[in-house]
């Protein structure tokens, strides 16, 4: 059997404390789905499952409180998986496979989160004393290799000698490809949002003088915390037959990598996705490709030997902001609008040294951006 997306679609996404941070997160991903399914052509009870990344939340199991909001049946249950920052494409790549499987015909996958309306968390003290508050649970066992994420994309650029000014200009361009695109038809207009509102005109200037996080990392390089859902249907090929411009899933791949170094994790499930399906990256027509730092982007792209004009042609997360758990689903969403014909690719990192890739395509051409 085969998977394929048939339609997708997203919120803008916007910083934390902006115009979503009031809602929560079936309010964020609830119309979102509605809109899919209108796109599918399917009603909400053809829905088999559904596959919810949700990375900041209080657990609960989101993705039941997400299907229930949007009006699904009773019968379907909702899957919560939190993968952070991968967890977005983890939810197709679970979707594929119960497809695949038979398990289902339909099935909703994406993510949403909640950057404003984070919880707050604290640590029980074994002892009886006060808890303490945290802000980042631990991805490894051992803090001397569970760097913050900010440290490590700075030893990292320090490794690789990539320096200030490459990840600026890197950050320049990503604003100026979201701000000349002619349209987002992909975006679910929420709280008057109808575009991804972070997209400036940077500029080298502006960008130099950004506040620096660390090392050579500035406020300009590394995305912003954000609110923002991203969802797709992914219906078996007998559904698909009927969609001139469904999208075939043709593969897709999580790896493990050192976790000291998580920006360079999905370099190798870029390289084995592309083996198993006997490609080149010279045959990736378009790439949708994590920034949550300017400097992940540029070694991801180096390092697995991608063609840099077509990667992000709208622009990525640095010109909109990073929504953990829907970052993944957003580059999904992005691939699905915005690849012609031929195969694309998406491929983000995560805290722990976890990397995500998919690749996909279209045989029928069908107009870019377009909704």
């Amino acid at each position: 059997m085969s998977a394929y997306v048939i339609a997708a679609r997203r919120t803008a996404i916007v910083p934390h404390g902006g115009a979503f941070a009031r809602l929560s997160i079936e309010d964020l991903a609830a119309p979102v789905i509605a809109a899919c399914l209108a796109g599918a052509g399917l009603s909400p009870d053809r829905v088999d499952e559904m596959i919810v990344s949700n990375a900041l939340g209080a657990g609960g199991n989101p993705a039941r409180r997400v299907a229930l909001a949007a009006g699904l049946p009773l019968r379907v249950a909702g899957l919560s998986i939190d993968r952070q920052c991968a967890g977005g494409l983890d939810a197709l790549l679970i979707a594929r496979a119960l497809i695949d499987s038979g398990a289902a015909e339909v099935v909703i996958a994406g993510g949403v989160e909640s950057a404003s309306r984070r919880p707050l968390r604290f640590a029980t003290d074994p002892d009886g004393g006060p808890p303490v508050a945290y802000d980042q649970a631990p991805f490894t066992p051992w803090p001397d290799r569970d760097p913050p994420v900010h440290i490590a994309a700075a030893a990292l650029a320090d490794r690789l000698a990539i320096s200030a000014v490459e990840q600026a200009a890197w950050a320049v361009a990503s604003h100026a490809k979201a701000r000349e695109m002619p349209g987002w038809p992909e975006i679910v207009c929420l709280a008057g949002q109808d575009r991804d509102p972070f997209a400036r005109a940077l500029t080298p200037a502006l960008a130099a003088r950004a506040r620096p996080v660390a090392g050579s990392i500035t406020a300009a390089t590394a995305a912003v915390a954000a609110d923002g859902a991203a969802f797709c249907v992914v219906v078996s090929q007998r559904i698909a037959a009927a969609v001139p411009h469904a999208l075939r899933l043709v593969g897709g791949l999580t790896l493990g990598a050192d976790p000291a170094e998580p920006g360079l994790a999905p370099v190798p499930a870029i390289l084995a996705v592309l083996q198993r399906a006997g490609l080149t990256p010279a045959d990736i027509v378009q790439a949708e490709v994590m920034e949550a730092y300017a400097v992940q982007a540029i070694a991801c792209v180096q390092g697995a030997g991608m063609i840099p004009d077509r990667v992000n042609p709208g622009g990525g997360a640095l010109a909109r902001g990073h929504a953990i758990g829907a970052s993944g689903a957003v580059l999904a969403v992005r691939l699905f609008h915005g690849l012609g014909q031929g195969v694309g690719l998406a491929a983000i990192a995560a805290a722990g040294g976890i990397g995500t890739a998919l690749l996909a395509e279209r045989q029928s051409s069908k107009p870019r951006n377009t909704a």
